[in-house]
């Protein structure tokens, strides 16, 4: 039998995500989803309507807040290490002599 767990479900959710070929995909059909009328628990059922929703919704913005983060991480280190292999920056070492 296929293993269909809603951990399963978080992975490929997950996965796709991280995927860039479809990445904007998934973000758009999360978001239409979400404010779609059409959902799997409709939305004029109190509570129950939004737990769906609000499931995905927090799970797109951690997942999307994460790739940020990585993304501005990724950033910050090509930028040291760009400064750091800098042949234009020419640092002079000078020996301290003291004067009497």
């Amino acid at each position: 039998m296929n293993n269909f767990s809603l951990q399963s479900i978080y992975a490929w959710y997950r996965n796709m995500l991280r995927n860039p070929k479809y990445r904007w995909w998934i973000i758009l059909g999360t978001l239409a989803y979400v404010f779609s009328p059409i959902d799997i628990s409709p939305d004029i059922f109190p509570i129950v309507g939004q737990i769906d929703d609000v499931l995905l919704l927090t799970l797109l913005i951690s997942e999307v807040s994460q790739l940020v983060v990585g993304i501005v991480k990724t950033r910050k280190e090509q930028k040291v290490a760009a400064t750091i292999n800098n042949p234009h920056d020419k640092t002079v070492e000078v020996d301290a002599v003291s004067v009497e």
